[in-house]
């Protein structure tokens, strides 16, 4: 059965790489545009993993981070944001990985790659 990955960043052009990228490495791919919105997925769907960036406007990555880490705490949650300086705040650590954003979406692959490989 494929792995399903919950993207959560609110630029849709963003999004759609990912799915794309992302299914083409044979995962299915879910789409959310904000913190709220990926919460409430998360409610319904049976979601593997979590790729979520920081900055989003009314609830941002960290809050979200928090809140998924509550309710389910063995769910994998990649941090990928555009601000490096954020790996150095306190409430990021809970997460399983941090990716600084890149065009280049190796780093990104692997991690997810490595971190789905450990769930069984």
């Amino acid at each position: 059965m494929k792995k399903r990955i919950l993207v959560v960043d609110d630029e849709e052009g963003l999004r759609l790489l990912y799915k794309e990228e992302l299914e083409d490495e044979g995962w299915d791919v879910d789409l959310a545009a904000s913190g709220e919105e990926s919460l409430e997925r998360l409610e319904k769907d049976s979601i593997d993993l979590v790729l979520l960036d920081i900055k989003m406007p009314g609830m941002d990555g960290v809050e979200v981070l928090r809140r998924v880490k509550e309710k389910w705490k063995d769910l994998p949650v990649i941090l990928c944001t555009a601000y490096p300086h954020y790996k150095h705040d306190f409430g990021t650590w809970a997460s399983d990985a941090y990716i600084t954003k890149s065009s280049d979406l190796t780093e990104l692959k692997q991690t997810i790659k490595e971190i789905l490989g450990k769930k069984r």
